[in-house]
């Protein structure tokens, strides 16, 4: 099933102000929230899905991305979001500011009201994939290798040896933030900061592990499938959450940004969605007509030129171009006919063609054919 438009889930405009998406989402998130839709299946999915619209249009990187190439800019099976493989605790850490004491603290009630512990958060990973144009032009599967920080096998995360677990921090109380008092001129002044003892983390650990320090990720390798939409262009960027590192001590693990380069085909060049092919043909070939066979991305294709074809001339071959990658339907290839010019004549050719050239036949007539190649572009495109 096709996703929905964020914009649409959100219920603005594309031109929306980023106060204006944040109070949308507040709005919706409220709306939905599990603690007032308790055992609401429906309502979750709502809530999820709001969430997944907000993590990607309040990221100007995200937007602009989603803006240019709508879902298919975030991946076929790239998430661009929450909504798809993150747990309901994920989203209150991550937006948690959004509820503000709606529900008695960032998350509500049910468990996630009363903190606002820091959850951390594992770095975006960027790697550079290079297609060939028939990769382009069906979309492909691709598995690549990734040196990344992975959660420790030994404490599976936690930074905690043999499972100690953590104490909650003496410091804060276990929330994460410590409140200050401060006299000004106008009267006292309380501000809360993330916890020095803990990181903001709430907890401290019992007894470090000894393969990752406590970090709770080492450097490793992970084998990562991607599936890459047909249609993509040079430069596109796409997003695959929480393939980035992981984050210390099971926190959220970053995304993974795949960045699309091409290769440069041997024969074709591209121009969005069509496909440029220059083809030479004899001098003979233009004046009495031949078949001809011209390389696609699916194989070889055979085109008749006509007899008294000029040099510049354009033929289309329909659909065999690149598909686009939001709509659909594709583009076409634009065979040019070149006509090539002998450049070594024995001397008998040299007579042959004074004679031919005598004759009125041999001789250009701009009257019966306009060999202007600008003219018979723009009637192509008409």
């Amino acid at each position: 099933m096709s996703k929905r438009d964020y914009y649409e889930i959100l219920g603005v405009q594309k031109n929306a102000a980023e106060a204006e998406i944040k109070k949308a989402y507040r709005q919706l998130a409220l709306k939905y929230h599990p603690d007032r839709n308790e055992g609401d299946k429906q309502a979750e999915e709502n809530f999820k899905e709001a969430a997944e619209a907000y993590e990607v249009l309040s990221n100007p990187e995200k937007r602009s991305r989603y803006d240019q190439f709508g879902h298919a800019g975030m991946g076929n099976n790239f998430n661009g979001g929450y909504g798809g493989g993150m747990s309901m605790d994920d989203i209150f850490s991550q937006f948690g500011d959004i509820f503000g004491n709606a529900f008695g603290g960032f998350g509500g009630g049910g468990g996630r009201g009363g903190r606002t512990r820091r959850v951390n958060k594992g770095s975006n990973l960027r790697v550079k994939v290079k297609l060939t144009l028939e990769e382009i032009s069906t979309g492909i599967d691709k598995k690549i290798k990734l040196n990344k920080y992975v959660g420790c096998n030994s404490c599976k995360g936690s930074g905690a040896k043999n499972g100690t677990g953590y104490n909650t921090c003496s410091s804060c109380g276990g929330s994460g933030q410590v409140t200050r008092v401060t006299n000004t001129f106008l009267g006292q002044m309380q501000t809360s900061s993330p916890c020095p003892a803990c990181g903001g983390e709430g907890q401290v650990i019992i007894d470090k592990c000894n393969t990752c320090f406590g970090d709770g990720i080492v450097k490793g390798e992970e084998i990562v499938n991607i599936s890459i939409p047909a249609g993509v262009s040079e430069g596109i960027q796409l997003s695959m959450g929480g393939k980035g590192n992981a984050a210390p001590r099971s926190g959220v693990p970053g995304d993974l940004i795949i960045l699309i380069e091409e290769a440069e085909h041997p024969f074709i060049e591209r121009d969005g969605t069509n496909l440029i092919y220059e083809h030479f043909i004899s001098f003979t070939d233009a004046a009495i007509g031949t078949s001809i066979e011209v390389p696609t991305l699916e194989g070889k294709a055979k085109v008749k030129i006509n007899p008294g074809t000029q040099s510049g001339r354009v033929l289309r071959l329909k659909g065999k171009g690149l598909p686009s990658l939001n709509s659909y339907g594709r583009g076409d290839l634009l065979v040019t006919i070149n006509v090539w010019t002998p450049q070594l004549l024995s001397r008998e050719e040299k007579i042959m063609l004074e004679t031919l050239g005598s004759s009125e036949n041999f001789k250009p007539n701009p009257k019966n054919e306009d060999r202007s190649f600008f003219r018979r572009m723009k009637e192509y495109f008409q």
